[in-house]
């Protein structure tokens, strides 16, 4: 199992957007994701449930990833968070 506490840098946190990314990455992928913020956890293969953790920016997050492409997916997902999931303009 990988952990990694990644922060939010979208000024609107993890909204529709940056949820559907995580979504539509998920798909591709072997490993289970969980998402935790302050107290509460997702799949990210649920773009609701990412998007009712209420994570905004500057918030820090848990991801908890196992599975067999596990290495893979965390630097996937460590990239996409550092990348504001390909939202420059929300940074």
């Amino acid at each position: 199992m990988q952990e990694l506490n990644l922060k939010v840098l979208n000024k609107v946190g993890l909204h529709a957007r940056p949820a559907k990314e995580l979504v539509k990455y998920s798909r591709g992928i072997k490993s289970q994701v969980t998402i935790s913020y302050n107290g509460k956890s997702a799949n990210i293969k649920s773009m609701m449930t990412v998007m009712s953790l209420g994570a905004k920016q500057g918030a820090e997050v848990n991801l908890k990833i196992d599975g067999p492409d596990e290495v893979e997916v965390a630097q996937a997902l460590t990239d996409m968070f550092a990348a504001g999931f390909g939202f420059a303009d929300e940074l």
